[in-house]
């Protein structure tokens, strides 16, 4: 399906780009939200993540001294940070993108990555939460402020990543009734190749000008048998 104009929610290729336009457009607003939460939760636990404890000069995670859920909530947060920002350039470059197929794919690829990545954020938001819930008091100086901070906006990036899954599908959904009403199913009738031929009335027949029999000449007498 070629030069899909107007395919899967956006504009024919070639249209002028419009700043303010594509600004106002939800999923550029939400992704946008999902990239700051996403900043924040990282940067909170890069920042003040890990702690000294008295009797130990080493650092340790702030959540009850988990290291899975630092990089945890580190590793999500910059993954979805880097996927905002290239997803927000596709959604730059869409509608210049002639090929219907390759539309296709891309919504494909923000739905799938947008479905995993509110899995993802719900994981991390249940997992953050529960060892924060477990970590001693005398084992935070300093950071729990950004601890709670990670927790609050892992909480919202389930909701922005949910509706960066609604607005995906919405695009897909239509990508496919436009296919669908493009295509015309072929007529199941057969083909007559061969015309029939007109009737023809014995009426119209007409007897030949010659006939096979012959007549004796007048007057001819055979010759005498002895």
């Amino acid at each position: 399906m070629e030069g899909g104009g107007g395919a899967y929610g956006a504009a024919k290729a070639g249209g002028a780009f419009d700043l303010v336009r594509f600004v106002q457009q939800p999923q550029v607003v939400a992704r946008i939200v999902s990239a700051v939460f996403a900043l924040i939760v990282f940067s909170c636990l890069v920042g003040d993540g890990y702690t000294n404890l008295a009797e130990d000069p080493g650092l340790y995670c702030i959540f009850n001294r988990n290291e899975d859920a630092c990089r945890y909530g580190i590793g999500i947060g910059v993954l979805a940070f880097l996927a905002c920002i290239f997803f927000f350039m596709v959604d730059v470059y869409f509608p210049q993108i002639s090929n219907a197929t390759d539309r296709k794919y891309l919504v494909l690829a923000d739905l799938g990555f947008s479905g995993l990545w509110t899995f993802l954020w719900f994981i991390g938001f249940c997992f953050l939460t529960n060892q924060w819930s477990w970590t001693r008091a005398e084992d935070v100086f300093i950071g729990a402020d950004s601890a709670r901070a990670a927790i609050t906006f892992s909480f919202f990036s389930i909701f922005s990543w949910a509706l960066l899954l609604t607005f995906a599908y919405k695009r897909y959904k239509m990508g496919v009734e436009d296919f669908a009403q493009s295509y015309t199913d072929p007529s199941p009738g057969l083909p007559t190749p061969y015309s029939s031929y007109p009737n023809i009335s014995h009426e119209s027949y007409q007897q030949p000008p010659f006939t096979h029999t012959a007549e004796a000449p007048e007057g001819y007498q055979p010759p005498p048998v002895y």
